[in-house]
């Protein structure tokens, strides 16, 4: 691994990858694009598991590398959620990025910017538990997620994760009902 690698920034990335995630699964299977996020999902899969200690899958990471490119511009213009996939595409590609550190020349939380953009960019009001707006509760989620991490670790870190990505999954279900 390189030294100069950031476990804990990556960890956070891809916690973000996949809470926002579960919007992006719902809105990509309105879309017809739910064959570009599969594969995305697996790449950050693959970093999860590498932060739990496994060999990292190059060929996963080439594919969601590639496909969150091509989600961002394949998404149609006209359908609500376009900006919130957009930012979404970017922060797997600067997360998939991140494993390869000398190749790039942003850090996690750049990264994890695109996630916040994301969530302000949601096309319609919301009202997650106490906040007032998408954008808040994902603020409140990021520092959840890196309070977490370093309180119980990556297990306790993936757990939330899902467990946002639901709520993440709830908002989108409801925004294209």
């Amino acid at each position: 691994m390189d030294e100069t690698f950031d476990v804990v920034g990556e960890a956070l990335c891809c916690a973000a990858a996949i809470r926002l995630g579960g919007a992006v699964q719902v809105l990509t299977e309105r879309s017809g694009l739910l064959d570009h996020y599969i594969p995305i999902r697996a790449g950050v899969q693959s970093i999860t598991a590498f932060l739990d200690g496994q060999a990292l899958d190059d060929a996963l990471l080439g594919s969601a590398f590639a496909e969150s490119w091509s989600l961002g511009v394949s998404y149609p213009i006209g359908l609500g959620g376009r900006a919130f996939v957009n930012c979404w595409s970017s922060l797997v590609f600067g997360t998939v990025g991140l494993t390869r550190s000398k190749q790039q020349d942003f850090g996690p939380a750049q990264a994890l910017d695109f996630a916040s953009e994301a969530a302000a960019a949601w096309p319609s009001a919301v009202r997650i538990g106490s906040f007032d707006s998408l954008a808040r509760f994902e603020s409140a989620c990021q520092q959840e997620a890196e309070n977490r991490l370093r309180k119980d670790g990556l297990p306790a870190l993936w757990k939330l994760a899902e467990v946002r990505s639901k709520q993440y999954r709830q908002v989108a279900e409801q925004f294209v009902s």
